[in-house]
């Protein structure tokens, strides 16, 4: 029985451009795969991104070198054009469809995300068919002898729960706030409380002196 694969750990510039080749391989699959400065671009957009980058070409040509090492991508020339050109090879290095595909590109583009969020945010890149569809996989890539994604805490006052990849071995920063955040909330919930225990000890105080006078 083979042993399965473990996830690589990505750096930040390396997700980024991971997840910019996954994404324009599904929207722009007439410009797929890539050149150097059209990944750039897509690394760089500030659109369905979190957080927007200015990444010069240098640190990208980096990433790319340090991808393909790690056998994530691989390059292609052909035709008229000598440039050189890039493709993501995630799905051949680990066993994933493309609605898994999906949702991993968009974890690593926008950062933690519902269930819902996924759901309407991937229609350029996979048309699911409900919300429980969206659960389901999410499940499958949380389980398994290797999980791509893990299930967050939920954030106060949010019904649904989020999810982040685990391509990058560390909390994004964007969630490590999540936790002063979520004790503040705390405190102004309890804060709240006593003051809710302190009108409701008012007011019955007021009704029993409004009987003692009557």
């Amino acid at each position: 029985m083979d042993t399965p694969q473990s996830l690589p750990v990505l750096n930040d510039t390396e997700l980024r451009v991971m997840g910019s080749l996954m994404e324009k391989s599904k929207t722009t699959p007439d410009y797929y795969p890539m050149t150097l400065n059209s990944l750039t671009a897509a690394c760089n957009q500030k659109s369905s991104r979190k957080p927007v980058v200015e990444y010069s070409e240098n640190e990208v040509t980096i990433a790319l070198d340090t991808l393909k090492r790690k056998g994530l991508i691989s390059t292609a020339t052909g035709g008229s054009s000598r440039v050189i050109k890039y493709k993501h090879n995630f799905a051949i290095v680990f066993p994933v469809v493309p609605a898994e595909v999906s949702i991993l590109c968009l974890l690593i583009l926008r950062g933690p995300l519902t269930p819902g969020e996924i759901n309407s945010n991937s229609g350029r890149l996979y048309e699911f068919e409900n919300l429980d569809e969206v659960q389901s996989i999410l499940e499958k890539l949380a389980g398994g002898d290797v999980p791509y994604v893990e299930q967050m805490p939920k954030r106060p006052g949010q019904k649904e729960v989020r999810y982040r990849h685990l391509l990058g071995g560390t909390v994004p920063a964007d969630d490590a706030i999540d936790e002063p955040v979520r004790r503040g909330s705390t405190d102004l919930e309890s804060r709240l409380s006593k003051v809710e225990n302190e009108l409701a000890e008012l007011k019955e105080a007021f009704d029993k002196l409004m009987k003692e006078l009557s």
